[in-house]
């Protein structure tokens, strides 16, 4: 079982590869070895056409978890598995069984945000956003900041101290900025940040706008 990708710093799974151990030790196991993997910051917004760390690495799971509250903004997740397994998780599962299904309007707006995203604007989108990520990440290294390098817009600035990231998050909010800022225990001691998430909505003004932010913090 694994996130495709790790929400706190962008970075994201190896599935090829787990998917492979899984293949080798399958015979191993009277049930087999299934690969879980929880995509939700992925689908929709990773991948050359927005399919996510599958799209990415080149990997498959076996059961593909994930939530509508991301890249497509409505309440709802889903699973996809093969067949077999549906049929059961809908008979045995309570967490499915005891809920309320979402609202016909928010399965619309799900389908809508899924139709654009499959389709030409979708593919559009999803390469500026790729862009104006890639030119944020240049900029915070160009400015001498510490970031780890990727694609997935989630853009961690690697602060390592507690109060400089704090002092960091209330400069950026003073000048127009809204940033988040992750300290321990929702991060390991030392590994302090601040979380950025580029959007396809942001235009290369924008990223030098908060450039040019981080540029006058001391």
């Amino acid at each position: 079982i694994t996130d495709g990708v790790f929400s706190m710093r962008g970075d994201h799974a190896p599935v090829d590869r787990i998917a492979e151990l899984c293949g080798k030790y399958d015979p191993r196991f009277a049930r087999g070895c299934l690969l879980v993997v929880d995509d939700s910051h992925g689908v929709g917004g990773f991948g050359t056409t927005g399919r996510g760390t599958e799209e990415v690495t080149g990997g498959r799971a076996d059961v593909l978890v994930g939530t509508l509250g991301k890249a497509m903004g409505v309440n709802g997740g889903y699973i996809a598995t093969a067949a077999p397994l549906i049929r059961w998780l809908r008979e045995k599962n309570p967490f499915y069984i005891y809920s309320n299904p979402i609202a016909p309007g928010e399965a619309a707006a799900a389908l809508a945000a899924l139709e654009l995203i499959r389709g030409g604007e979708g593919v559009a989108l999803l390469s500026h956003l790729r862009a104006v990520t890639q030119r944020f990440r240049e900029g915070l290294v160009r400015l001498g900041f510490e970031t780890i390098p990727g694609q997935h817009p989630v853009v961690p600035l690697l602060v390592r101290d507690t109060e400089r990231t704090a002092a960091l998050v209330a400069f950026l909010r003073e000048n127009g900025v809204l940033a988040t800022g992750l300290n321990y225990p929702v991060v390991p001691r030392g590994e302090q940040l601040i979380r950025f998430q580029v959007s396809a909505d942001h235009t290369d003004a924008d990223i030098d706008a908060v450039l040019s932010v981080l540029s006058r913090f001391k």
